[in-house]
């Protein structure tokens, strides 16, 4: 008796271990489950090992919450509100869609499809649009997410256009082109291209009725003006790059080069190369002061003055691959991804020294501020 007892208490401890086992792999494989609640400042962060998002809460340095967000995700922006992140799945051209992810519900939306915008990458939110670079296109364009449309399409006809900054108005665009070795500068026009040709018609054409275009005319474009193109060469591998706070500079960082190229935004021409040993470079960002830029290069976390155009720190950090760099807005911290390492570097900008680590995932990348309006 004493045997059959025991025979089933064992059986049923056994049953309800496994009952547990079960549950627990069940609740951590679930990345759509929320752990916590977002925070009002959250820092974003993507795995391109894991395919996932990254919710870190930036008081504790912890994950709250894991979203999955498609293959080969490289970039990340949150929308104005706070509300929306949109993913890049990149893919060298190979994937054509922006995964979209609710920050509040902790929750994969339906994947926007770009068609035949292959290579999506860089990504900027501004004047309620999303704003993203397609490589295999090479060209640009804007998603709005109120119609559910591409609303805007732009060619560079540049080699791997990779990278984007929107001015504030989105009057005025910053890209880099990786293969090119070039930057792109475009500029809205208030005159609308096309149209009829200045001067008398030829004679016998007569006038055309009002709203008819004369025979010849070559269509005109929807109103709201045009664009100038102004493309800038810089050094090699032009890839990650900043604009200054105050709108007047754009840094470029060149990969294979190791050098910086500084633009005059006003007269569109490069005015230094800075030799910055800073081979595979692939992300610049300045501080919300504009007195320092950060660079990411291999293993290393290069900090330069921007007044003086001087290095003044270098940290090494990790292995290699060196990628995403975000700034808090107040200026406090600065986030870097080192893929070989799988963390996110946290940097102290006052003492510019690592006083944190973050696990996100498997090869980190790219990174972004959401700030809950």
């Amino acid at each position: 008796m004493k045997i059959k007892k025991s025979f089933w208490q064992a059986a049923a401890l056994a049953a309800c271990s496994a009952f547990f086992a079960v549950a627990l792999i069940a609740q951590r494989s679930s990345p759509q489950s929320p752990q916590s609640t977002t925070p009002k400042a959250a820092l974003l962060v993507l795995s391109k090992q894991d395919h996932t998002l990254a919710i870190v809460d930036p008081a504790t340095l912890q994950v709250v919450a894991r979203i999955p967000v498609g293959d080969d995700p490289h970039e990340v922006v949150a929308s104005a509100d706070g509300h929306t992140a949109y993913v890049s799945n990149y893919g060298f051209g190979a994937f054509h869609t922006l995964a979209v992810v609710d920050l509040i519900g902790q929750k994969a939306e339906p994947q926007i499809d770009l068609g035949a915008l292959g290579g999506p990458h860089g990504l900027a939110f501004a004047e309620g649009k999303v704003w993203f670079t397609a490589e295999a296109a090479k060209a640009i364009g804007s998603y709005d997410p109120l119609s559910g449309k591409i609303n805007w399409i732009m060619g560079t006809g540049q080699n791997r256009t990779h990278m984007i900054y929107i001015f504030p108005g989105a009057g005025k665009i910053v890209t880099t082109n990786v293969n090119s070795a070039t930057v792109t500068i475009l500029e809205h026009t208030s005159g609308q291209a096309g149209g009829r040709p200045q001067g008398p018609p030829p004679a016998g054409a007569g006038v055309p009725p009002p709203g008819m275009r004369a025979p010849g005319d070559p269509p005109p474009l929807p109103p709201g003006g045009d664009w100038n193109e102004t493309v800038i060469p810089v050094g090699r591998g032009s890839e990650g790059f900043d604009v200054t706070p105050d709108g007047k500079q754009a840094w470029v960082a060149n990969a294979r080069d190791g050098t910086l190229s500084v633009i005059d935004i006003a007269s569109k021409k490069v005015t230094a190369t800075l030799q910055a040993n800073a081979r595979g470079a692939n992300r610049l960002k300045f501080t919300p002061d504009g007195t320092k830029a950060l660079i990411s290069a291999g293993g290393d976390l290069v900090f330069f003055d921007v007044a003086t155009q001087k290095e003044i720190k270098r940290l090494h950090i990790g292995r290699g691959g060196g990628g995403g760099i975000q700034v808090q807005p107040d200026g406090e911290r600065a986030y870097v991804s080192f893929a070989a390492d799988n963390f996110v570097a946290v940097i102290d900008l006052k003492t510019l020294e690592v006083v944190g680590k973050i696990d996100a995932g498997g090869n980190p990348d790219g990174l972004a501020w959401a700030v809950q309006q």
